[in-house]
């Protein structure tokens, strides 16, 4: 599949703007910025999530993914223009040591996540990974100097560019789930010349990463009949199950689980097939952990479906994936969306 130059593009916009939970706000400016090429009914809510309605009708389809990414929090300023910090979202801790990170203040104040020298580690502490809560960052500031520049509270961002790969893939901080949001806005540029039969929203939702908090307000908000979340999954690596992964550049992973709803898997495996898209099945036991719990939950009960990208890396500076797939995803949501009209009924 044609990986193309303007997905790219779209991904590192989105990847590169800052949002970390509960304060999605430079990401929700970008989304809001792409939005406005399909609909002007659009709007941020009161918890941060940017909703749109593309067309108004019955059944009403919503298309969401999340805004927000995982980061850190100012928490103490201590001596010496040293910051304590806390993990906002699943952090992946073992890599933070040594970091560049930025934070969030009115004027951005660079820094780096101390690192005791091996040399100095006790038997003890080289076999643990230290806690979040136990980490500083330096900044370089003395004390007074750094409080008049940070505020405990404030979001802390990892420092990672943006990076093209061997073989079209991309790497960057963010992809979870910046790359499900350029997935919807691509199917959206699939679907603005179609004349459609049913309703079309979109959910672009903050504070997934601390329980899916935005998905729930906003799917009340706009009241869809059926709703397709995309998320990022798990793509193989030799030190990870195969069996629990999907693999980069194999096509969007559909989610079959007791918390979807099986009409909408089916639906959604059979276009796949009919219209020769790549996907692969990522089959949960219980709850998905994504937007689409929350979203099935609300009101009186949405008909949802899971629509995953691969990644490596998670929860990591350094998250790849291949915009194939996000492609693949795309025309997906597109073909779901032309069709839901007999997949209601």
């Amino acid at each position: 599949m044609e990986k193309t130059v303007e997905t790219v593009e779209l991904l590192e916009r989105l990847a590169q703007s800052c949002g970390v939970a509960g304060e999605e706000r430079p990401a929700a400016e970008i989304a809001c910025a792409e939005l406005k090429r399909y609909t002007d009914d659009l709007s941020v809510d009161a918890m941060g999530s940017v909703t749109a309605v593309v067309k108004k009708g019955s059944p009403l389809v919503l298309l969401d993914a999340h805004l927000d990414e995982i980061g850190l929090v100012a928490a103490y300023l201590g001596e010496n223009g040293f910051l304590r910090v806390g993990a906002v979202g699943g952090v992946d801790r073992r890599l933070l040591a040594a970091q560049e990170v930025v934070i969030l203040s009115d004027e951005p104040v660079e820094g780096v996540v101390v690192s005791k020298p091996p040399h100095l580690l006790s038997a003890e502490e080289e076999k643990k990974v230290p806690k979040v809560e136990d980490l500083w960052v330096d900044t370089g500031y003395t004390t007074e100097e750094l409080k008049k520049r940070v505020c405990p509270g404030d979001r802390i961002v990892l420092k990672a560019g943006f990076h093209r790969l061997l073989n079209g893939r991309v790497c960057s901080k963010a992809l979870d789930d910046r790359a499900g949001v350029a997935a919807v806005l691509r199917a959206l540029e699939l679907l603005k010349e179609e004349p459609l039969s049913c309703g079309l929203a979109v959910s672009l939702t903050c504070q997934e990463e601390l329980g899916c908090l935005g998905a729930k307000t906003a799917s009340y908000s706009l009241q869809p009949d059926l709703a397709v979340a995309v998320d990022v999954s798990f793509a193989h690596t030799p030190d990870a199950p195969e069996h629990k992964c999907g693999k980069l550049g194999e096509g969007t992973m559909i989610g079959i689980s007791p918390a979807l709803d099986k009409g909408i898997s089916d639906a959604l495996t059979a276009l796949a097939k009919e219209r020769e898209i790549p996907y692969q099945l990522e089959v949960m036991g219980g709850l998905t952990s994504t937007n689409a719990d929350s979203i099935t939950v609300s009101r009186g009960g949405v008909k949802c479906g899971l629509l995953s990208i691969p990644l490596r890396y998670m929860h990591t500076p350094v998250e790849v994936i291949d915009p194939a797939d996000v492609e693949a995803t795309a025309r997906l949501l597109a073909e779901f969306v032309k069709k839901a009209g007999g997949i209601h009924a």
